[in-house]
């Protein structure tokens, strides 16, 4: 069963005030301070939230708090913010009401903070889905933007908002939003160019220099120091709590949420970056010629990185600030500004600049958020505007004047739709409507805002009168016009009463406002009224490339010149407050009051003086009093029944009939006098809050009575049941017990009988084995008998055999166990595999020489026959050239031994792939077997020239190294042998056959560094063909060499070398070349 919970239940102090006894103001602030010491921050005035600030979280909104005042009565639960906003919401969504929620409070109030908990459980409330998200999302995330833009750092609030702002959010039939629109008032512009000391500017300026890029920083020309620009107030720059690099992030995100494309962004921080330049141009004097001053700008350079951002021309804006233009009709008269006047027109542009950027962001915004159907919409307006601002110490200017004339018109709407609530239910319930007294504040309304006469119409006049127009002369026109008005005085007026009166200084009024009085000065009256600013700055600006500062200033445009004065502020603000009030008169209201406990930003403090002046002039007691005039308490007949059926033994458990009735008959049975009480159609009104607290000390009293038997009923039931519980437990455990018990003991006896059976089976088995060695040691007793007796007779009848061949036997036996010996000691002893492995193990006998000979050969024929079997064809064409090598030239030419290690490679040079040689290779048509460079000797001086020795199947080629022409090509048939020495050189001849076409020019005395391998190659060529003879290879150090017609003999000698050890050939005379050949040893 859902367990309700109501205002009523559990209560701290009275939670709401129409309820509280006695009252008076001390009770009043008494009973808001024990509820604010116990984190009690909301209470009611019967419909009305007051709202104390907390300056600190509370764990009291979360979604599940959310879940619990959703769809619940408005007095169901205690007092919350969520409670008045579920009301509201469900009356626009079941009812078809439009409704409108009135915020106030002053700064620090919590005002701003109120505003987003209504916006954020009206979207936790309503419907889901993509497009409603999406919408939910975009409205949420209009704060941050506005707060970066709206709010400031102030000494009463870290954010406090510095307009007023209305928003119309807009719901479907269903009550999903669909869009909203937002409306805002009187932004505190005059905070660009000058702070109060504690506070600072706008918080946009401060979290663009602390959170923007360097890269972004670069672009719009600024400095991270805060101290480069003399817009920025220094002494608050940094405030503890606020991270302005991450809500610079924050604000760009929720931009980007709400539509803002990226040029829009980008536009809006250099109109941003704009501002802060334009609070660093400073002005000189300068002295004309006609005696007059004029200004001229100090250093130009923020003038014209200004200039650069907003893309206007530097000289037009200079000539702005130091000239002002006058047209009357048809004239047109140009003046000079002196510094103070230049002072102005800057602060004025950079005051217009910010503002109207500030309203183009939330027509942007409505833009975004506004709803796209045409359909008619029920709509919930939230109101988040300034309190009564009234400074002690008397410097209450324009600002506040029309601050407090806007919340003299919302007490004034608050307190006729609160009496008009108030009968239209008492009508709606045919209760009698008597008539309530209270404070009508139209009077002080009428003083300022009245057309003819009213405050705000004689400043207008007064902006507008030809003359001089002084702040003084304003104050005598209300001391002329005003003065018998008995909420105007002022030192000088009319009325002598005020003449004597020295806390009313001379250059000041004083408003008898609903809250209290109000103190202005009216210093600064005129100029802040006028607003002005020259249209020189407004034509400049205009002739800016900048696509959103055309939009910012369209006055500025020539084609559009409008000689009519602009309205002025008051006028403007008075315009906007009439429509708010028809706006919000056409809806269902609902009032938030917020309340700030301390100057101090600090939890846990209770300052009773200024909660007392902020009930003061909210008008709390006067909203108590008008509430408490009629009925203080009404309550529907079903919750009502419901709460005191208890009381009533007719109605106590269940009432049976309709709940009217049981209310009927609860009330005489308590006998509640007849004049304290009214039945209204659907409700019942109590006259008196002690009427109420009679029936809820009496309803507390029998819960008691019913709670004890209750308790008395629920313990007898419960030690019944623990006594059952007990019982079904005890059998429970005495089962499992005796189960264990019993599982226990059979396994004792198991494995006791395991243990006998183990004992006698090992009995029975040691006595098998017994029984079994004993017939086996008969058994061998036997066979050892036996064989003894057979010995003997084999003895006796050999005997006489034996000595006749005894020696052969023994000698045989012995050489065939020496044999096997042999052969197992050679099995273990066997060296490796390798066919040039020499090792052999050594020979154990004499007698064995020969057959260990044998198997030495053996044995190395063998491995060498398994190394062989291991080859692949070319390795084994390499091997067969070697051999063939070897056989040669082993022992007869001592070049021989070093060309052993060396593999025969062949293609030296690679010719196939060298790109030097591809003409040459193209021209060879077979495989080309040897390729290398040579030296042909020459047999005039015995020098060698390089050339490109090529052998192929068919011919040998010489051809020219450097240029790869073939010199000479001789096939191989007619090559009949080769001759070389016995030395290490590397001289060879290629003899060829007489009468052959290649031996015109005689014979080949050549030389290289692969002779072995070249002559070996021709000699295995000359073997495998079958269509000639063998080539006969000459080793001699004297042979013949057919040179044309003549025959030289070369002759090798050894010989001291003269070039290092290289080998040097020299001609001797016509018949002899001698080839010097360094000594090896």
């Amino acid at each position: 069963m859902e367990v309700k919970t109501s205002l009523l239940d559990n209560m701290i102090g009275v939670g709401d005030m129409v309820l509280l006894e006695p009252l008076s103001e001390d009770s009043f602030l008494e009973n808001l301070k024990n509820r604010f010491d116990h984190s009690e921050i909301y209470t009611y005035i019967g419909s009305v939230v007051i709202s104390m600030n907390p300056y600190r979280s509370l764990p009291i909104y979360t979604p599940d708090k959310v879940e619990e005042y959703r769809n619940r009565n408005f007095y169901e639960l205690s007092p919350h913010i969520y409670a008045l906003a579920d009301e509201a919401y469900r009356s626009l969504r079941d009812q078809d009401k439009d409704q409108c929620i009135l915020i106030t409070g002053e700064s620090g109030a919590g005002k701003t903070e109120a505003s987003k908990l209504v916006m954020s459980y009206v979207a936790a409330v309503c419907g889901k889905g993509q497009e409603v998200n999406k919408v939910k999302e975009q409205l949420l995330q209009s704060n941050p933007v506005l707060e970066a833009f709206g709010n400031a750092k102030t000494v009463r609030n870290d954010n406090s908002s510095r307009f007023g702002k209305y928003m119309d959010i807009e719901f479907d039939f269903k009550g999903d939003p669909l869009g909203g629109v937002i409306s805002n008032y009187l932004l505190e512009k005059s905070r660009v160019v000058k702070q109060p000391r504690g506070e600072r500017n706008f918080h946009v300026f401060y979290q663009l220099l602390s959170g923007a890029s360097d890269d972004t920083l670069k672009k719009l020309k600024l400095y991270r120091d805060f101290s480069k620009y003399n817009y920025l107030s220094l002494d608050s720059a940094v405030v503890n709590g606020l991270d302005d690099a991450a809500n610079f992030r924050t604000v760009r995100n929720a931009m980007q949420i709400v539509g803002f494309m990226e040029d829009e962004v980008q536009s809006v921080l250099e109109l941003v970056a704009a501002v802060l330049k334009l609070g660093n141009i400073e002005f000189k004097p300068e002295s004309r010629c006609n005696g007059t001053d004029e200004s001229r700008i100090k250093d130009k350079n923020d003038l014209k990185e200004m200039c650069e951002l907003l893309g206007i021309e530097q000289s037009v804006l200079e000539r702005a600030f130091s000239y002002r233009t006058v047209e009357a009709k048809m004239e047109k008269v140009s003046t000079t500004l002196n510094v103070a006047q230049a002072y102005y027109a800057r602060d004025a542009l950079a005051k217009n600049l910010y503002s109207r950027l500030f309203s183009w962001l939330v027509t942007r915004i409505n833009e975004s958020i506004k709803a796209q159907t045409k359909t008619r919409h029920k709509v919930m307006g939230v109101l988040d505007i300034y309190g009564f601002e009234i400074f002690e110490d008397g410097d209450n200017s324009f600002e506040q004047f029309i601050i407090n004339y806007c919340n003299e018109k919302l007490q004034q709407i608050f307190i006729e739709l609160t009496l008009r609530e108030e009968q239209e239910e008492y009508v709606r319930e045919g209760i009698e409507w008597t008539n309530i007294e209270y404070f009508n504040n139209a009077i002080i309304c009428d003083l300022i805002e009245n057309n003819q006469n009213g405050i705000l119409a004689m400043l207008d006049e007064e902006c507008l009168r030809p003359g001089t127009v002084t702040d003084e002369t304003f104050l005598d026109k209300l001391n002329t016009v005003c003065a018998e008005h008995q909420h105007f005085e002022s030192r000088l007026s009319k009325n002598s009463k005020f003449l004597n009166d020295h806390s009313l200084p001379h250059s000041c009024f004083r408003i008898q406002h609903y809250a209290g009085k109000v103190l202005y000065r009216v210093e600064g009256f005129v100029d802040k009224n006028n607003d002005l600013l020259y249209r020189d700055l407004s034509q400049a600006m205009y002739k800016a490339n900048h696509s959103l500062i055309k939009q910012l200033f369209p006055e500025g445009n020539p084609a559009k010149v409008n000689l009519k004065r602009p309205p002025t502020a008051g006028f403007q603000f008075k315009a906007s407050v009439g429509t708010l009030m028809r706006n919000l008169q056409t809806k269902n209201p609902n009032y938030i009051r917020c309340i700030k406990p301390n100057d101090k930003k600090a939890s846990h403090i209770f300052t009773e003086s200024l909660v007392r002046h902020q009930v003061r002039y909210l008008g709390l007691m006067e909203n108590v009093r008008v509430r408490r005039a009629g009925y203080a308490f009404r309550q529907a007949y079903e919750p009502c029944l419901e709460r005191y059926k208890m009381l009533c033994k007719r109605t106590w458990p269940h009432w049976r009939g309709p709940a009217r009735e049981g209310v009927e008959v609860l009330m005489a049975d308590l006998q509640v006098p007849a004049e304290e009480f009214s039945y209204g159609r659907s409700k019942i009104f109590i006259r008196n809050p002690r009427t109420l607290f009679f029936l809820e000390e009496r309803r507390r009293q029998c819960l008691q009575d019913l709670a004890t038997l209750i308790q008395k009923i629920y313990r007898g039931w419960k030690c019944r049941s623990q006594f059952l519980l007990l019982k079904q437990s005890q059998i429970v455990v005495a089962a499992w017990y005796r189960r264990y018990a019993q599982q226990k003991k059979y396994q004792r006896i198991k494995s006791a009988t395991t243990v006998v059976q183990s004992y006698t089976r090992g009995w029975q088995a040691r006595k098998l084995l017994r029984e079994l060695k004993y017939q086996k040691r008969c058994e061998e007793a036997a066979t050892t008998i036996a064989a003894y007796w057979h010995g003997t007779q084999v003895r006796r009848e050999y005997r006489k055999y034996f000595r006749a061949n005894a020696g052969k036997k023994i000698y045989d036996f012995t050489i065939q166990r020496i044999l096997q010996k042999y052969f197992l000691g050679l099995k273990s002893t066997m060296p490796s595999m390798s066919p040039i492995d020499k090792n052999w193990p050594a020979r154990p006998y004499l007698f064995l020489d020969g057959t260990h000979t044998e198997l030495r050969r053996i044995f190395h024929l063998w491995r060498c026959k398994k190394y062989r079997s291991q080859f692949t064809e070319e390795k084994k064409a390499v091997y067969e050239e070697k051999l063939e090598a070897s056989e040669i030239f082993k022992d007869k030419k001592a070049l021989y031994p070093s060309s052993v290690s060396q593999p025969f490679k062949g293609d030296y040079l690679e010719i196939s792939k060298n790109p030097k040689y591809q003409k040459l290779s193209s021209a060879m048509d077979e495989k080309v077997l040897l390729a290398d460079v040579v030296n042909k000797i020459n047999r005039a001086n015995g020098k060698g020239t390089a050339r490109i020795f090529l052998l192929t199947k068919k011919s040998v080629v010489l051809a020219d190294q450097k240029t790869g022409q073939v010199k000479a090509s001789v096939p191989l048939p007619d090559l009949t042998s080769v001759s070389v020495s016995t030395q290490s050189d590397g001289f060879f001849a290629l003899k060829l056959k007489e009468g052959s076409a290649s031996a015109v020019k005689g014979d080949f005395l050549l030389s290289s560094e692969h002779l072995i391998e070249i002559i070996t190659k021709l000699h295995r060529i000359g073997a495998t063909a079958a269509d000639r003879e063998q080539l006969n290879v000459d080793i001699s150090d004297e042979f013949l060499v057919q040179f044309k017609q003549d025959k030289v003999c070369v002759k090798f000698i050894q010989g001291a070398p003269k070039n290092g050890n290289s080998v040097s050939c020299k001609r001797k005379n016509n018949r002899l070349l001698e080839v010097s050949v360094p000594s090896t040893a």
